[in-house]
């Protein structure tokens, strides 16, 4: 089954190496462990009070008394507190599981009164002289004491929470205060302890490259613009699909001009507690201002930068109250000052208008997708460092990789030099990056057992893809057909373009719908049966006969109307829900899709038949062969490449 080009989305990769988060400081900690003690202190001195003393049976206490033991005693309410004047060694009774406690010696005691009175019990202690006191017998510590110790923790608390406030308002927030949760996460890269990088490091998109020259040649000379009145713009957003390079090339303005670069992740300002984001927008450009020339690189700016008024609840949201610091911080320093803020992106339109205005972010720079010349560019920087073989041609490499961003072309150098290493070369060979690009965009290969009824079904349904590939006018070139498992295909049949294509003329598109709908062509025509090998096929071809009647205005009967949702140029996701149309027209773009869609399968078959000598030596030489490349196929089936559309004499 043919593959569509894909860009897996991956960011471009750090070349300034990591940088250690920095430890909360040392007074912070020592703050800390102030709290915990003074919270201690406070639970000791007025939770505990004084040390309780044993409480005896009142049998017990009445024994002493008429032995003679008891030195003093003081009532209250129902219970009686004294002290004995030799220290008497008591044996509690028997608990309820059959244990018997340990025996205790007491010298103070307590004892509770029965509840019938014992009106002997005063006269008993006068003939036995016992002190009877009005002051109790177990006394804590004195008044001044007591308030030191109870009420100072409190006072000692109270007056840190004073304190902490006070710090944390001159801070700009609570937030900012408590632990270091306001202090910006922001990775300040050393320019002379790391790897610098600079416009060499950055290739294919020179475009961008140019714009970004003008800021770095302000940071460099600011002179040279401030005396004709110009001043240098306060944010630059780069725009542009994932993996494209734009961290790398705000990294590289940093590294041209030499100024210290702060770098951080949108994602890090935004907290739970409402307040904190904006405390760390605050100290991020309060560091930016004290180390100017700077630049600020916010990365992924759109998980704080949304419109307004789509995710918040009343007016305390945090995304929003993070938007508005940052827009005020915008506002409040000269562009004069030498902070410059680079934002990066790949969903401009969700941001919100007041971060795009004139004064705020000034430019827009669109990183896009390096051309055939741009890939070469990238290929030989990330290969630098790779030993190459003499058979390897980058400019080949660059051709067989349309699509490819920055980042998936340092993938493809990577994945190319452990195939090398895997199989213990010296070099890298072209064979070690065609098995990389392979395995990247078809999958890896899988070893699984295929009866020859099936790989001759699997081999017919490549083959029509690959013939039709060379019969139909404008199709893409056949590069590769192969009959092994590779990912969740059973067969891959790989189209090279020759070219990149910014433009799609219709008899392009239905070219392409003829060839992914081959396979399926080729077991009706052979078999006469169907199969279930033609899912990502169909699935494939009915999506572009869509995009020709609802998006490309490919449609007589509809006309140039737009009737797809909208779509993120640089994700490839749809916004919102389809389109709204009426039930009529529904029905109409559903017969228009299909219309294409059989129009195109017959057209398959029609050419297959006519060519079933050419599809079955094809498949004889893939049960041979299991793969060939495009010399092979050429020379099994006796056909030329298919003639590009511009080739074709016009009709009359």
């Amino acid at each position: 089954m043919p593959t569509s080009q894909r860009t897996p989305k991956a960011d471009p990769p750090e070349v300034n190496g990591k940088s250690s988060e920095s430890l909360p400081p040392r007074r912070t900690w020592a703050s800390f462990l102030l709290l915990l003690l003074a919270n201690y202190l406070l639970v000791r001195f007025l939770i505990l009070g004084p040390e309780q003393v044993t409480v005896v049976p009142y049998t017990v206490f009445k024994q002493q008394v008429v032995a003679g033991n008891v030195d003093a005693v003081y009532n209250r309410g129902e219970t009686v507190e004294g002290r004995f004047e030799n220290p008497v060694t008591w044996q509690p009774p028997v608990r309820g599981d059959g244990s018997r406690p340990e025996a205790v010696t007491v010298t103070d005691f307590e004892t509770i009164l029965p509840y019938f009175l014992d009106p002997g019990l005063e006269q008993l202690l006068i003939d036995n002289q016992v002190e009877i006191r009005a002051e109790p017998i177990q006394t804590g510590p004195s008044t001044l004491w007591t308030l030191v110790f109870g009420l100072g923790p409190a006072f000692l608390i109270i007056g840190f929470y004073f304190w902490l406030f006070r710090r944390a308002s001159r801070q700009g927030g609570l937030g900012a205060g408590m632990m270091g949760m306001g202090k910006s996460k922001a990775r300040r890269f050393d320019l002379e302890a790391e790897a610098k990088v600079t416009f060499e490091d950055v290739a294919g998109i020179d475009e961008a490259e140019n714009e970004l020259v003008e800021i770095v040649d302000f940071l460099k000379a600011p002179e040279k613009y401030t005396r004709l009145g110009g001043t240098a713009p306060k944010g630059v957003l780069l725009v542009g699909a994932p993996g494209t390079g734009k961290t790398l090339l705000a990294k590289a303005v940093a590294g041209e001009a030499g100024v210290p670069f702060f770098s951080v992740s949108a994602a890090e300002f935004v907290e739970m507690i409402v307040g904190v984001g904006a405390a760390r927008v605050r100290d991020l450009f309060k560091q930016a201002r004290e180390a100017a020339p700077a630049i600020i690189f916010i990365d992924e700016i759109d998980a704080v930068g949304r419109a307004r008024g789509q995710v918040a609840i009343g007016g305390a949201s945090e995304q929003e109250q993070t938007l508005n610091q940052i827009l005020t911080e915008m506002d409040g320093f000269s562009s004069r000052e030498g902070v410059i803020v680079l934002a990066a992106t790949n969903q401009p339109d969700v941001l919100d208008k007041a971060l795009l205005r004139p004064g705020r972010f000034d430019r827009r720079v669109v990183v896009n997708l390096p051309d055939k010349t741009g890939r070469k560019a990238i290929l030989e920087v990330h290969t630098r460092d790779v030993p190459l073989a003499a058979d390897v041609d980058l400019r080949e490499i660059a051709a067989n990789t349309p699509g490819f961003s920055g980042a998936d072309i340092r993938n493809l150098v990577n994945e190319a030099a452990l195939l090398a290493a895997r199989r213990e070369q010296n070099v890298v060979h072209t064979k070690d990056f065609n098995d990389a690009l392979e395995k990247i965009l078809l999958g890896p290969e899988r070893p699984i057992l295929l009866s020859q009824a099936d790989r001759e079904r699997i081999a017919y349904h490549e083959s029509g893809h690959a013939v039709l590939g060379l019969l139909v006018p404008g199709a893409d070139p056949v590069h590769r057909v192969t009959i092994v498992p590779r990912g969740q295909a059973l067969g891959v049949t790989y189209q090279r373009p020759q070219t990149d294509r910014y433009n799609y003329p219709e008899e392009y598109l239905r070219a392409r719908i003829i060839g992914m709908l081959g396979g399926r062509a080729a077991e009706e025509v052979v078999y006469g049966t169907r199969t279930t090998g033609a899912e990502n096929d169909i699935e494939q071809a009915t999506q572009m006969a869509r995009g020709m009647v609802t998006r490309w205005g490919m449609s007589d009967k509809l006309g140039l109307v737009q009737l797809a949702p909208k779509q993120n140029p640089y994700l490839g996701i749809s916004y919102g829900n389809d389109a709204p149309v009426s039930e009529e027209t529904a029905r109409l773009i559903d017969a228009e899709v299909r219309r294409i869609i059989d129009e195109s399968y017959t057209e398959a078959k029609r050419l297959l038949q006519e060519h079933r000598a050419r599809l079955d030596a094809l498949v004889a030489a893939l049960l041979e062969r299991d793969t060939l490349d495009e010399q092979e196929i050429l020379e099994v089936t006796g056909l030329p490449p298919a003639p590009p559309l511009e080739s074709r004499p016009l009709q009359q």
